[in-house]
């Protein structure tokens, strides 16, 4: 008798990202490690662990089809410290990922700024430590157990901000930083979070429920609480896989337009490397405010803090030109029009 139908999901999803980290990480033509003990050598992919359902259940699967490729599996937990005993929380999440059989394994401390909000400074405090973790231990690969339920929230939350395609997109099932882009692997974004609950519970897992997942002082939380049963109750079930179906499509859109604002970008910049605003004015607005967008960044803008609006502003620049002045951005970084060029720099 084969196992639990959602044991047997979530560990489908799990083999499959991690052949793919495999893939990703042998030459083609390359024979790929077969079953056996892991030693010391073979590549280390972690897992990202709260101690929550949808991490404990990714972190069971992984114990459980790393060694079957020949991969070492381990786990980090970050304390951000914002709750009381927070830090004994962080110690019973690496015991019960000692006990699964990963390892290496630690918990991670880190200091939650303020900028962007407390869920963005949250965030940020979070992928810092999996990064460093990632870079001290020399994993391939970070699994985390975001799933399809996340991922609709993520889709409403850019929706009601008006920040364009990528985000509706959502996250990616790969995704990473500068230096390591294949870093962070989500093999649950199809996945709904009953399921990975449910693995848990006939594996007699214990998992931890975050109180700040049910607080109404975060938006994500009010959202899953009470916005998302909102539109199933007006528009009937369906609406998550409807919403996850949105971040894909639009996904492959976003991924097109930008790629075709890269190769634009070369073509509307004069010799000096300046952009050109009478090229850019020719070209289609969502490419356009791509390179713009790409521009800012270059110039030292921090992405996260780089919202439509501010395109926008820059936007019309080129193409509601009444001799305005210079635009500021995050970052300190000014854009202003000067004889038929935008000149995006620091202030």
């Amino acid at each position: 008798m084969g196992p639990h139908p959602a044991v047997a999901a979530i560990r489908l999803a799990v083999r499959r990202a991690l052949h793919d980290v495999l893939t990703a990480n042998n030459p083609p033509n390359s024979l790929l490690p077969g079953p056996t003990t892991p030693g010391e050598s073979a590549p280390l992919v972690l897992v990202a662990c709260s101690g929550g359902a949808d991490s404990m259940a990714l972190a069971s699967a992984l114990a459980f089809e790393a060694p079957k490729l020949g991969l070492r599996a381990g786990g980090v937990t970050v304390d951000h410290g914002l709750q009381p005993g927070s830090d004994l929380r962080a110690d019973e999440v690496v015991l019960r990922l000692t006990e699964l059989g990963l390892a290496p394994v630690e918990s991670i401390t880190v200091a939650v700024g303020r900028e962007g909000g407390p869920e963005a400074a949250a965030r940020d405090a979070r992928y810092g430590a999996l990064d460093a973790a990632a870079e001290r231990h020399g994993a391939t690969a970070v699994l985390l157990g975001h799933t399809r339920d996340d991922q609709a929230e993520t889709v409403l939350l850019g929706l009601a901000r008006g920040s364009g395609i990528r985000s509706l997109s959502g996250m990616a099932a790969v995704s990473g930083r500068p230096g390591a882009p294949d870093r962070y692997r989500r093999p649950f974004l199809q996945l709904d979070r009953q399921t990975a609950r449910k693995a848990c519970m006939v594996q007699s897992l214990p998992v931890w429920d975050d109180p700040h997942n049910a607080d109404p002082a975060y938006t994500r939380s009010r959202l899953r609480h009470e916005g998302l049963p909102a539109l199933e109750k007006a528009l009937g079930k369906g609406v998550v896989e409807a919403l996850a179906r949105t971040a894909q499509l639009s996904r492959d859109d976003a991924d097109a337009l930008d790629t075709w604002a890269r190769q634009a970008e070369a073509s509307v910049r004069d010799t000096a490397g300046l952009l050109e605003c009478a090229k850019l004015y020719a070209l289609p607005p969502a490419v356009r405010r791509r390179i713009l967008r790409s521009a800012a960044i270059e110039a030292g803008a921090p992405a996260g803090s780089l919202f439509a609006r501010h395109i926008e502003e820059v936007d019309r620049l080129i193409t509601g030109w009444r001799g305005q002045g210079a635009i500021n951005l995050p970052g300190r970084v000014v854009a202003q029009r000067q004889g038929g060029r935008l000149v995006i720099r620091q202030g």
